[in-house]
């Protein structure tokens, strides 16, 4: 890659972070090193456990979001505050030290959307990242100010989906 771009996967639909795990695996697929970091998301996935066995790609996860932040107590939410600075800025510093072709921020929006992150901070980083890292940034709402920064920005409508109908998420679909 010659200069890294950024990405924006957002919207109500069903399909942001597969998107994100497309591309991992086609930059991987064609020797790229990917740092694929997720905010806010707890538990196993099926695309977890795939992007795992590719040795090229490295897993970052945040923690202290076992709730939805509406749920939170003020002292839960704070915590979870915490933990995912302290998870971005990890992942700034992995970038910057381990020649990474590709950043992966899945959620990040609606992360910085709750507060739970600064869009100043993240709008921070991708002014001064390093010039071939190609950045994909997924999750709702993001801020009109992610989006000027973005080269590629794709909105991802729900026009049906099961769970309106009471559906669970099933294994290997939607998780």
């Amino acid at each position: 890659m010659d200069t890294g771009l950024i990405h924006i996967y957002y919207g109500d639909g069903k399909g942001k972070t597969t998107a994100a795990v497309g591309l991992t695996v086609r930059c991987a697929g064609r020797g790229g090193k990917v740092l694929f970091c997720q905010f806010l998301k707890e538990g196993e996935t099926g695309e977890l456990t795939i992007l795992k066995k590719i040795p090229s790609v490295s897993i970052l996860r945040g923690k202290g979001c076992e709730k939805f932040t509406f749920q939170m107590s003020p002292e839960e939410w704070e915590t979870a505050r915490r933990l995912q600075a302290e998870l971005f800025r990890t992942t700034v510093c992995r970038c910057r030290d381990e020649g990474f072709d590709m950043l992966v921020l899945d959620e990040i929006n609606i992360a910085c959307r709750l507060g739970l992150l600064s869009s100043e901070t993240v709008l921070s980083f991708l002014q001064t990242k390093p010039e071939k890292l190609e950045v994909v940034m997924t999750g709702r709402d993001p801020s009109a100010e992610l989006i000027a920064a973005a080269d590629y920005v794709s909105e991802i409508r729900k026009i049906r989906h099961p769970y309106d109908r009471g559906i669970q998420a099933r294994t290997g679909i939607e998780d």
